[in-house]
């Protein structure tokens, strides 16, 4: 069986699948990937189920060592990428040759490229995923993130026959607009404070990370009545706490949260919002949920390759 061997770990690497759904209500996290479509589509262009666990990168990439011939894609974020020396192209898949070395260099876009190899990485699922929780320690590799000496198994050949086609993730350049659906507690702000949600510009926050996004701004203010009882937490929620700096709840979110919650980012929309950095400026768009849908089914034309 062929593996990775972490030669240097970069600045945040975890291992991922789509996440570990159905157990919110028991108080576990989803966690899974921050860029959904550019897991998917590194996953299809290898041949690989659409689950596969797969290499999350975030903004320092790492350096990886193959002890056998290893089909590999990456997509998201744009590096300088080589592998044994070799000029690796996006959205691509390409071969690590036995004994070869897997370098990220400069990061030109984005914020998270999504590593995948051929018969995904062979480990073992926890509740039967193997997607990284870092905020619950859960997952593979004792739910932490992927440092220098790890080795990573990969799996027996997959099935499936490689993507021909590839729409890769339209990366967003310094900040990006992203639809939301107002609610589902916008009721419980003053009157304006819906109003400048949807008008201002935010910034992503250093102390950002894969649970939330902290965006610095002009403060979105409380009603009178504003106290809720904890309700769930669903991924692209934009809680409110009483600072009125609002925070994108990302993959990482809390099952359940006491803020209010002004409005929900739509889920075709979600992967964009994965390739943002600190410093990043952030707006939002009012949507309604007939476009959210045909937004949503936009994007799985583009990750079918029928779109441009």
């Amino acid at each position: 069986m062929a593996s990775l061997a972490v030669i240097k770990a970069g600045m945040l690497t975890t291992v991922q699948d789509l996440g570990r759904w159905g157990y919110q209500s028991g108080g576990v996290p989803v966690a899974g990937p921050m860029d959904s479509y550019s897991h998917r589509l590194a996953n299809r262009l290898v041949g690989n189920d659409r689950e596969a666990a797969a290499l999350e990168i975030t903004l320092v990439g790492p350096e990886l060592d193959a002890d056998d011939e290893v089909l590999c894609a990456i997509c998201g974020a744009r590096f300088e990428i080589t592998a044994g020396g070799r000029r690796v192209p996006p959205d691509q898949p390409f071969e690590l040759r036995k004994g070869e070395r897997l370098r990220f260099g400069e990061r030109r876009a984005g914020a998270r490229a999504t590593l995948a190899v051929r018969g995904g990485f062979d480990l073992s699922p926890v509740l039967g995923s193997r997607a990284t929780s870092l905020i619950s320690a859960m997952g593979p590799l004792g739910g932490r993130a992927v440092t220098t000496g790890t080795v990573l198994p990969v799996g027996g050949a997959a099935t499936t026959l490689a993507a021909t086609t590839c729409v890769p993730l339209r990366l967003p350049e310094g900040g990006a607009r992203l639809h939301a659906i107002p609610g589902p507690h916008d009721a419980l702000f003053t009157p304006d404070a819906l109003e400048l949600f949807f008008s201002a510009r935010f910034t992503l926050s250093t102390k950002s990370n894969r649970m939330g996004y902290r965006l610095d701004g002009p403060a979105l203010m409380h009603g009178p009545d504003s106290d809720i009882l904890s309700d769930a937490t669903p991924i692209g929620s934009v809680q409110v706490p009483k600072s009125g700096q609002p925070i994108l709840l990302m993959a990482d979110r809390q099952t359940t949260g006491g803020y209010p919650k002004i409005a929900t980012v739509i889920a075709a929309d979600l992967p964009i919002a994965g390739q943002l950095a600190p410093g990043d400026w952030v707006g939002f768009a009012p949507c309604t949920r007939r476009e959210a849908v045909d937004a949503l089914q936009r994007l799985e034309r583009r990750l079918a390759g029928l779109a441009a």
